[in-house]
């Protein structure tokens, strides 16, 4: 065949080069593997010389690239860690008082359901749904015809029932006179008398059917019992209302209102605890209240009830507190955030929370060395106070804390850069870019 000496040539370089693998360069392993491929298919001398010069060259860039990276990765290794830039704060140390903070609900210190207490028609409907009302604010009309016409009549019988009295009266003076003359009988004396009895009792009742006929009238005008917000009305114009049994409208108090919590068990233990050592009031308890979009406990009241038991279903005790609404803040029924004053004032140290590291059951913090590096500090929490958490032990007044930049810390006594700021007041996050600032 014509390639059979080529293949033999072939045959005979491959023998050469496994021998001599294992103590030849790698250049001459790519230079033989290189010409076996040259006699496994003919290249021109012009392409072979190119692709040999091109192997060179891709060697060289290798070999160079390798030896950048040792001396790049060297110099690094050699080269000092930068410091990373944090915030510090210095502990806080004043006077405070724990607050307890417990989740509520919004009270009207009266609610009242309005009836009709007497049956009809209503007639008209005085009031806007939803606004507020004073005491004594017409509400309803119903129908006053008929009880127009029972005063009427009730007013005619004590007209007649006076008009009897009188001449029963007079009759009675004649009867006097007659009877110490003997002119008359005892019996018709007796009579007389007792006729005279009979008509101031007619009287009477006349009076009274009179008073419950002008009550009945009245009470065809369904006002409202106490000042508040009066809700929808639960009868429109021509429906009948029964009394005693239709409920109109429904009027609520706004000012001021009661906030229902529940302390556990354990918390009111430590409440009585604290009262009998004289530490805290037994009553008239100071709190303060936020609601849902609130920051913070803008509001403040007193507590002015607590429940005379614990409840064993769900180991709390019921308490209230009296909070002034004069500007409509809060609406019966809804959710609110409590602080109860839990202890009398004390000297505490206090951080930002955010500052507080967790490390399984520990907390602690990073606080700025001597040498500029961050040390951990393992601490003991309280509640908090003032927005700041209460420190029990762990830290010393004159230590700085770390509070912003703490994901640059990777382990205890790495070299930072600490910027002094107040202690709760972080410095914003940078804004985000704009679009039209990025384009």
């Amino acid at each position: 065949m014509i390639f059979e000496p080529r293949n033999r040539e072939v045959a005979a370089r491959t023998q050469a080069s496994r021998h001599s693998r294992d103590s030849a360069p790698k250049a001459h392993v790519t230079n033989d593997r290189l010409a076996a491929k040259e006699a496994l298919v003919p290249y021109t001398p012009r392409y072979r010389a190119l692709l040999r010069a091109g192997f060179a060259f891709f060697s060289a860039a290798v070999m160079a690239a390798v030896l950048t990276a040792c001396s790049k990765g060297s110099a690094h290794v050699r080269a000092a860690p930068p410091q990373a830039e944090v915030s510090a704060a210095q502990v806080v140390v004043k006077p405070v008082r724990q607050w307890d903070e417990f989740t509520g609900r919004v009270a009207a210190t009266d609610s009242v359901e309005v009836r009709a207490r007497v049956s009809g028609y209503i007639e008209r409907i005085a009031f806007k749904e939803g606004d507020e009302v004073k005491s004594g604010d017409l509400l309803f009309v119903i129908d006053p015809r008929p009880y127009k016409s029972a005063f009427d009549s009730a007013a005619a019988q004590l007209e007649r029932a006076r008009a009897a009295a009188q001449l029963a009266h007079a009759q009675d003076e004649r009867a006097r006179k007659l009877i110490t003359a003997n002119a008359i009988s005892r019996e018709e004396f007796d009579t007389r008398q007792a006729g005279l009895a009979q008509g101031d009792a007619d009287v009477r009742a006349a009076e009274a059917a009179l008073t419950m006929a002008k009550l009945n009238l009245g009470f065809t005008e369904v006002r409202s019992p106490i000042a508040g917000r009066v809700g929808r009305a639960m009868l429109t114009v021509g429906n009948l209302a029964q009394a005693d049994q239709s409920v109109l409208t429904s009027v609520v108090s706004q000012d001021p209102v009661y906030v229902y919590f529940q302390p556990d068990e354990q918390t009111y233990l430590r409440y009585a605890a604290l009262a009998r050592k004289g530490q805290r009031p037994d009553s008239r308890n100071p709190v303060r209240v936020g609601l849902a979009n609130d920051m913070g406990f803008p509001y403040s009241g007193t507590v002015n009830f607590v429940n005379n038991q614990v409840d064993s279903a769900t180991g709390t005790i019921n308490l209230r507190a009296v909070v002034p609404n004069p500007d409509r803040a809060f609406t019966p029924g809804l959710y609110a955030r409590v602080q109860l004053g839990g202890s009398a004032e004390f000297r505490a140290m206090l951080i930002d929370d955010k500052a507080i590291m967790t490390d399984q059951d520990r907390k602690y913090v990073y606080v700025v060395g001597p040498k500029d590096e961050a040390l951990r500090k393992d601490i003991t929490l309280g509640g908090f106070a003032d927005g700041l958490r209460i420190v029990q032990s762990g830290l010393s007044p004159n230590d700085k804390v770390i509070v912003a930049g703490l994901q640059k810390i990777f382990f205890p006594g790495a070299l930072v850069k600490a910027s002094e700021v107040v202690m709760g007041a972080l410095p914003a996050p940078p804004a985000a870019p704009s679009p039209i600032a990025a384009k």
